[in-house]
């Protein structure tokens, strides 16, 4: 009786100190606070995700759709603490690639337990936009075969008129994943795509509107507004007096609005070409936090 006692005890002791090691290697984990400003909603499509970099290499923190902060992930304390950087990305909502997508949106490296965050992953330039500035003239090139029809307030290019025009925007290089997009808003109507573009010296990726002279246009980005007005537009558009918006959009891109990063905006006067109009920074327009943990 006392020898079959002391082999249960010992069963239990075993059994106890197998649950115990158990225990022990389970890993721990430590909350992530994410506290940032500017983020909008992406749509159905589409969610951020969050990864931290450790010995170069990227691991995930968590999707989200919320825009509303702070937000807390939970990850492996090992790794948290030895992670360097935080990286923000866009990704599909369905997605098959575990690797983070081009479009890397904010990043910053942890200095002790927080990292602050801004749009370095962007661009490819040091300078990112701090020198950022643009100018733009109201001409309908797409519409003239050598003579000025009259009608120069309906179209608009990015750029400085000449013999060809040249560029007029002083932005930086994108990362990949990103392309700029020329925008004009029509109060009470909403925004009208000029086209995307990722050179300043050659057409942008739409002539939709344009008319019949000369369709492709000068060799800078921009458009004339006659023909396929879009439900609600008036066409032809008279840009005089209208907001001009450069922003930046993720690529792919599954809506037809612009994107939250806007770091050209500008005014369009009553003078058409040669006159030309100033486009300039809009920091505001950029989303920025803080990452602790």
């Amino acid at each position: 009786m006392i020898k079959k006692m002391f082999l249960a005890v010992l069963a239990i002791g075993i059994f106890a100190s197998s649950c115990s090691s158990d225990d022990d290697n389970t890993p721990t984990t430590s909350g992530l606070t994410l506290n940032l400003n500017g983020l909008e909603a992406l749509g159905d499509d589409y969610v951020y995700e969050g990864w931290i970099i450790v010995d170069g290499n990227p691991l995930s923190t968590g999707t989200f759709s919320s825009v509303t902060f702070p937000q807390v992930f939970q990850v492996n304390t090992e790794q948290l603490n030895s992670a360097t950087r935080f990286v923000l990305s866009i990704e599909p909502t369905v997605d098959p690639d575990p690797a983070p997508a081009a479009t890397k949106l904010l990043v910053g490296d942890f200095t002790g337990n927080t990292a602050d965050v801004w749009i370095g992953t962007v661009t490819t330039d040091a300078n990112d936009f701090s020198a950022a500035s643009g100018k733009f003239f109201l001409r309908t090139p797409t519409d003239e075969t050598g003579t000025n029809n009259g009608n120069d307030e309906n179209g608009i290019w990015f750029g400085t008129p000449g013999a060809p025009p040249t560029s007029g925007l002083n932005l930086p290089a994108l990362s990949p994943g990103w392309k700029y997009e020329g925008w004009v808003v029509v109060e009470g109507v909403g925004p009208i795509t000029t086209g995307t573009f990722t050179s300043f010296t050659s057409v942008d990726d739409s002539n939709h509107f344009s008319g019949t002279e000369n369709n492709a246009g000068p060799p800078i980005p921009g458009e004339d507004f006659f023909n396929n007005a879009p439900a609600g537009f008036t066409f032809p558009l008279d840009v005089r007096g209208r907001t001009a918006v450069i922003s930046i959009e993720p690529d792919p891109d599954n809506s037809p609005t612009p994107f939250l990063l806007k770091p050209l905006v500008g005014t369009a006067g009553q003078e058409t070409a040669p006159t030309t109009h100033d486009l300039a920074l809009n920091a505001a327009s950029f989303p920025v936090g803080t990452v602790s943990r």
